[in-house]
């Protein structure tokens, strides 16, 4: 019973603090880290276990090792980051120019700050980018450049000429076909004269798809397997 008791009275305690206003800003950043984390695991977990298993060699072992390095590296990466750019947000908000208000690029410079120390240094063994920051750091700047080409065009904020009629109307129905077009010729061209300079996935599932259909000596290899 009265280890029951003292149960409950921590359980109030610390719900006590959870809920104080007072500790909102600390308690923030735990929670950014975690979500960081539980976020990176979910997207990386089935991208890696899929790629790995279907694209690399190696043992089953050797390859639940690479899954779970790529997961753990996907999931961490993505917790420091959050934890730095909330408490640089924090800190700006506290110590900038108007103390106890966010300034209009605090996110801007919380997020090249975090940016710099998580995702743009090499591999002090190695002297490498990893693969797993190289497809982190590529899938936001294509979101981000696709976001900037639809505001260059947004009427009242884009720019002055394109997001007038009759340029408006006309870029924003022939730009994705031009766009989806171009990105895949020069895929493929990219694929076919410089394939090592290709992001590792990318490149072995193009393999997969486009050289490794080249080749089979058997009706087994032609529909079942690949050579």
């Amino acid at each position: 019973m009265a280890a029951s008791w003292m149960l409950e009275e921590w359980k109030a305690f610390l719900e006590g603090i959870v809920v104080d206003p007072a500790y909102h800003d600390i308690l923030s950043l735990l929670k950014t880290a975690r979500n960081g984390a539980v976020y990176g695991t979910k997207v990386r977990f089935p991208h890696a276990l899929v790629m790995i298993f279907l694209f690399r060699s190696g043992t089953f072992r050797e390859k639940a090792s690479l899954v779970f390095r790529a997961t753990k590296k996907h999931a961490m990466n993505l917790a420091r980051f959050a934890s730095i750019y909330k408490i640089t947000m924090l800190a700006l908000k506290r110590f900038g120019s108007t103390p106890g208000k966010e300034g209009p690029y605090d996110s801007f410079f919380a997020g090249l700050l975090g940016g710099y120390i998580v995702f743009g240094q090499r591999s002090k063994r190695y002297g490498k980018i990893s693969s797993v920051n190289q497809q982190i750091v590529i899938y936001i700047f294509a979101r981000v450049a696709l976001a900037l080409a639809r505001i260059a065009i947004k009427p009242g904020h884009g720019l002055p000429v394109v997001s007038k009629e009759p340029l408006h109307s006309q870029i924003t129905h022939y730009a994705w076909p031009a766009f989806a077009s171009l990105s895949w010729g020069m895929v493929m061209l990219l694929f076919k004269y410089h394939p090592e300079d290709l992001q590792s996935s990318l490149r072995s599932s193009m393999t997969y798809i486009y050289k490794d259909c080249d080749n089979w000596d058997s009706l087994r290899t032609l529909i079942w397997h690949n050579k």
